[in-house]
């Protein structure tokens, strides 16, 4: 039996149906029990908030899918570090033979934000007991679907990259990727790094969401002192918000310009394009791009 947590997220999500047509027993883990039914699988309850509830949800599982936790962390502190300890445990005494687990790409020791996060909890996993491979994602596409970060009122896009390009990465890709690792002997001890099969900066992007849309949308630069301090204005602890400063400096310097095979390794067919994206997610995007207008 596979667990999926994140189960009703943009990984989670197309993973269950990737797993579901390959035939594979599958669960996932919700915190809203109707929310879950939409999936078509088996589901159970259970919050990373709530140790004691990860234990009922492990019943029965010997592959684990470990996703989602966290919140924006408050004065620095990461509660993702916390609650994927607390399922990387209850894993452990279900007697699960095998994680994989959803990283960051460049996590490392001291890392900002989520890469010293992940860093963390990839050792902690390491260490634990059960078999482990690491997905290590580039951006997720998907950030542009949801407005926040990605547009500014107006519709304009907000490059806070300085004109470095990013090899974005579809969610579904990642899940694909998920599924082959959870359905099959390979992998075992391994990292992946996930990526688009190409890095755009946000000039063409914004020229891909243009064509898409049928209408001009533009960009607007944002250094990183600028972004630190609008998120500051927003009510984002300082300390947040100069670490997100900081890891936008860290992508100017072209950090998340690098593709990889990894996804075609993984499931022997390429990575989604940008275009290709935002093709079948169109009326989303539009969605998204309009309601910052307003």
């Amino acid at each position: 039996m596979i667990l999926v947590t994140g189960a009703t997220g943009s990984i989670g999500t197309p993973l269950v149906r990737a797993l579901l047509s390959r035939g594979a027993p599958v669960k996932a883990m919700v915190r809203d029990q109707e929310k879950g039914r939409a999936l078509g699988c088996a589901t159970v309850v259970g919050d990373f908030d709530d140790p004691a509830s990860l234990v009922p949800a492990m019943e029965g599982v010997d592959r684990l899918f470990l996703n989602a936790g966290g919140a924006q962390p408050a004065d620095g502190a990461q509660p993702m570090i916390r609650q994927q300890k607390a399922a990387i445990d209850a894993a452990r005494a279900a007697g699960v033979s095998r994680v994989v687990k959803v990283s960051v790409w460049h996590a490392r020791r001291g890392g900002r934000l989520a890469e010293g996060a992940h860093w963390e909890i990839e050792e902690y996993l390491k260490a634990s007991g059960p078999a482990w491979t690491m997905l290590q994602p580039s951006g997720f596409m998907q950030n542009f679907l949801t407005g926040a970060g990605a547009f500014t009122v107006g519709g304009r896009l907000v490059d806070a990259y300085g004109g470095a390009p990013v090899s974005y990465v579809d969610c579904d890709d990642i899940a694909a990727c998920a599924a082959a690792l959870l359905t099959g002997p390979h992998g075992l001890g391994e990292t992946y790094v996930l990526t688009g099969p190409q890095a755009l900066t946000y000039a063409e992007i914004a020229r891909e969401i243009s064509a898409v849309l049928g209408r001009t949308v533009g960009q607007v630069q944002l250094p990183p002192d600028e972004l630190a301090a609008a998120l500051r204005e927003k009510g984002v602890p300082a300390r947040f918000a100069d670490d997100v400063a900081e890891l936008s400096r860290q992508v100017a310097t072209g950090s998340l310009a690098a593709t990889t095979t990894a996804v075609r390794d993984l499931t022997g067919r390429s990575p989604r394009t940008f275009g290709e994206f935002l093709a079948a997610n169109a009326e989303a995007l539009r969605s998204s791009l309009f309601s910052t207008v307003s």
